[in-house]
């Protein structure tokens, strides 16, 4: 088990570092989603999770706000140039970032990444 988690965290890891690294998205988009996943992985929260139901919701937003912009803003040709696991899973996180997508409010779509889809892919 131990194992299979070890093998999990390297391919995450490779993952994001190659998409961190993959021409097409702008800085400013890597930083900001670096500084989002860093916020995500540290202790300390912008609202603290001991209170009720709010301490686990920024943690979620964030987490919400990161697989859209995988999985709404960025071209899905970018993503599966790098994604390690199979399609099934990729289907699957899919679906997940659709379902988290409402608690991403608007303006962040529209304002927050530079990033911008080819028209004609």
């Amino acid at each position: 088990m131990i194992k299979n988690i070890k093998a999990f965290i390297k391919k995450l890891n490779n993952f994001l570092t190659e998409v961190a690294n993959d021409t097409e998205i702008p800085e400013r988009d890597k930083k900001i989603l670096l500084a989002m996943i860093a916020l995500i992985l540290s202790p300390i929260d912008i609202i603290p999770d001991w209170v009720p139901v709010f301490g686990m919701m920024d943690d979620a937003i964030i987490l919400a706000v990161v697989l859209d912009y995988f999985f709404a803003v960025l071209d899905s040709r970018i993503l599966l140039r790098h994604f390690p696991w199979d399609m099934k899973s990729f289907a699957r996180l899919r679906r997940i970032a659709r379902v988290t997508s409402f608690m991403v409010p608007g303006f962040i779509k529209n304002n927050i990444w530079k990033y911008k889809k080819d028209a004609y892919s």
